[in-house]
């Protein structure tokens, strides 16, 4: 049987919190299909964590990679977030060596990423690269649904071992919003736990600099 895989991320976009990159492998991929997988964003959290005690018990192999908040910012300084997925990706498929990989493409242009992985992974692997991946290949959907397992436990390890009401780590997210707000209205910078170079975070340590120097200069 072919061994084929699937590999997908959640977090990327997070301005708290690790990103996780999974890589499921199945030589059955029969078994992947039948357990009628979408994407995870599409499922709720108790339907995610039955569907991957079941993806564990079919797959033949199960990779996740964690890279941290401080990780993130610090291989910004050098590379973009989209090289960052690449170097993940191929260290994903280092692991699995599947004969065929479906990569769910952060990349607006989806060959370009397929290059770029194939160029940093050094077996011979057939590469297919597409955006919404995790829509098409159920492959896919179950590194999906992995990696948001994976990613929401250790967000919620991370409210528990701080106190802290921190949302889901994402921007857009109104209790993500107001922690990171007042944070930083008592602090002079973010935990280690906040992507620094994200802009939701440059721009509201940019807009307290800002007014720490208005009132400063106004008592003057």
């Amino acid at each position: 049987m072919v061994l084929i895989a699937g590999v997908d991320e959640a977090g990327k976009g997070s301005v708290i919190g690790e990103m996780c990159v999974s890589g499921v492998m199945t030589s059955d991929e029969k078994a992947i299909e039948r357990l009628g997988l979408r994407d995870s964003k599409k499922l709720t959290r108790k339907q995610r964590q039955k569907l991957a005690v079941r993806i564990e018990k079919d797959a033949d192999k199960i990779i996740v990679l964690t890279v941290s908040a401080s990780q993130i910012d610090e291989l910004r300084k050098v590379m973009t977030m989209n090289r960052i997925m690449v170097l993940c990706t191929a260290k994903v498929l280092e692991e699995l060596k599947p004969e065929i990989a479906y990569l769910d493409s952060p990349d607006v242009k989806p060959e370009r990423f397929k290059e770029h992985v194939a160029k940093s992974y050094r077996h011979n692997t057939e590469i297919i690269s597409e955006h919404r991946a995790d829509e098409n290949y159920p492959i896919v959907a179950a590194a999906s649904i992995i990696a948001k397992v994976e990613r929401d436990r250790l967000i919620e390890d991370l409210k528990e071992r701080t106190g802290y009401e921190i949302g889901s780590g994402y921007p857009s997210d109104p209790k993500t919003k107001r922690f990171m707000e007042e944070w930083i209205q008592t602090h002079e910078t973010y935990p280690s736990f906040v992507r620094k170079t994200w802009k939701t975070a440059e721009r509201l340590l940019q807009e307290k600099r800002a007014s720490t120097k208005l009132y400063e200069q106004s008592r003057c």
